[in-house]
């Protein structure tokens, strides 16, 4: 079923902030429009990884929400949208919303994707993964997330941190059914 509605971004404190603005830039130019939650902790990151303005990654979005908003009109099933991502998502915000925890805006949003059963994708960026996390991860895929591992794809053989930035963020883009020019395919253009 088609949602309509903006694309729900979730950005917690996870190192991979880059992928979370190429997923901003790829939503902008496939012309969608998306609701940002940022967690303080995302923003700390951004600063640190990225070093831009928390305002330039916010002035990608149509709107905005401070993760404390639990009143915010995406924290409701009968708010329509086309899907959540949560890049990059957190060990404990995927802890959060795999054990039934909706104290933020993130989780909260979330649990709503998963209830309305409307497409909800996931990207760790952590290494090793602890049991716990791997049954988190587990708990989400059952409950219909898609786990998007934010590993890259050494076959392509990516020459910068923008290139396997991109390269993850299409894969994210892809699970929510969003096209896009990120990045070219395995021997893309070849017989």
């Amino acid at each position: 079923m088609e949602h309509q509605g903006p694309v729900v971004v979730g950005v917690t404190g996870a190192s991979g902030a880059a992928v979370a603005l190429e997923v901003l830039r790829g939503l902008k130019a496939a012309d969608v429009p998306v609701a940002l939650v940022t967690t303080d902790a995302a923003e700390a990151v951004v600063r640190e990884e990225c070093d831009v303005p928390i305002a330039s990654v916010r002035a990608l979005a149509e709107v905005t929400y401070s993760d404390r908003d639990l009143a915010a009109p995406i924290a409701s099933g009968s708010r329509p949208t086309r899907g959540m991502a949560i890049v990059p998502c957190s060990a404990n915000t995927i802890a959060k919303v795999a054990n039934g925890l909706a104290d933020t805006l993130v989780t909260r949003a979330a649990h709503v994707h998963l209830k309305e059963r409307r497409p909800l994708v996931v990207a760790p960026r952590e290494t090793p993964l602890s049991p716990i996390l791997l049954r988190n991860l587990t708990a989400l895929s059952e409950a219909g997330a898609r786990i998007v591992d934010l590993t890259p794809a050494f076959y392509l053989k990516p020459r910068s941190v923008d290139e396997i930035a991109r390269y993850l963020a299409g894969k994210v883009l892809e699970q929510l059914g969003i096209p896009h020019r990120l990045y070219r395919g395995y021997k893309e253009g070849t017989p």
